[in-house]
């Protein structure tokens, strides 16, 4: 059984995998603090005793992470946990994708695991769109080489920043309004934000094809990916699970090439 986590500014998601399968996702908050250690080792262990899954039958653990500081922590929860060292996402990790970009160090590992993910599901030039803390638009040709990334604040991101910098916003629940034309505060938001991210998830997905070429298909992932309905004959495929798909993937490769068994 391989466990893949991939550690969030926002939340930490957890996989884990059988056969090729998703035998169980779920998610906890991400936590910075000197409790850490402590709040994720009781949290995994109880979800798998609740599972019924013994730490025995985790024979591989992949872990991506854009939060640095959590990364040792996470390794030595899984070595405690499960007497093995985690597999850690990086540029060099999966040489089946090759980037073309100036700094790959700069990548962030989640980028990294929805490439490889999209490029092995669908062999074509793409575009990922992952609708996370930030909105990321990811471009990997299906030679599997990633072109570049573009990244604007994530929908979360922006009303949170607009309820912090303004005395009189209020922070506003992710609900796509009826209408353009706010009648109150609330309404305004959503209409602004949630609407407005339509018309730049549309935008950027134009400015990209136009660039590189009208055959780039479009497929969406991250949490809130379901949200902006007005999307959805944009996307050829929504992929919820598409950043543990790239960590599992990237964890099968490392194991044929004599990886943590």
């Amino acid at each position: 059984m391989l466990l893949a986590i991939d550690i969030g500014n926002s939340n930490v998601t957890f996989g884990l995998a059988e056969g090729g399968n998703w035998k169980h996702t779920w998610r906890l908050p991400t936590l910075g603090d000197g409790e850490a250690l402590l709040y994720y080792e009781v949290q995994v262990t109880n979800y798998l005793l609740e599972k019924d899954v013994a730490a025995g039958e985790v024979k591989r653990v992949v872990v991506s992470t854009v939060v640095p500081a959590l990364r040792s922590i996470f390794e030595e929860l899984v070595f405690h946990l499960f007497r093995i060292q985690p597999i850690v996402v990086g540029p060099d990790i999966y040489p089946r994708l090759r980037l073309q970009i100036a700094r790959p160090d700069e990548l962030g590992t989640d980028l990294y695991a929805n490439a490889v993910a999209a490029h092995y599901l669908f062999r074509q030039d793409c575009i990922i769109t992952d609708f996370g803390t930030a909105l990321t638009f990811t471009t990997v040709n299906s030679a599997g080489e990633l072109l570049g990334v573009s990244i604007a604040p994530g929908l979360k991101t922006a009303i949170s920043s607009l309820f912090q910098k303004t005395a009189q916003l209020p922070e506003v629940p992710l609900e796509l309004p009826a209408s353009a034309v706010g009648k109150n505060t609330v309404h305004a938001i959503q209409s602004g934000i949630l609407i407005g991210y339509v018309g730049l998830v549309r935008h950027m997905l134009q400015a990209i094809r136009a660039e590189l070429g009208q055959q780039y298909i479009a497929v969406a992932t991250g949490g809130l990916s379901s949200i902006l309905h007005p999307l959805e004959n944009e996307f050829y495929a929504i992929e919820p699970n598409l950043t543990l798909d790239g960590l599992r993937l990237i964890g099968e490769e490392a194991g044929k090439g004599g990886g943590q068994d």
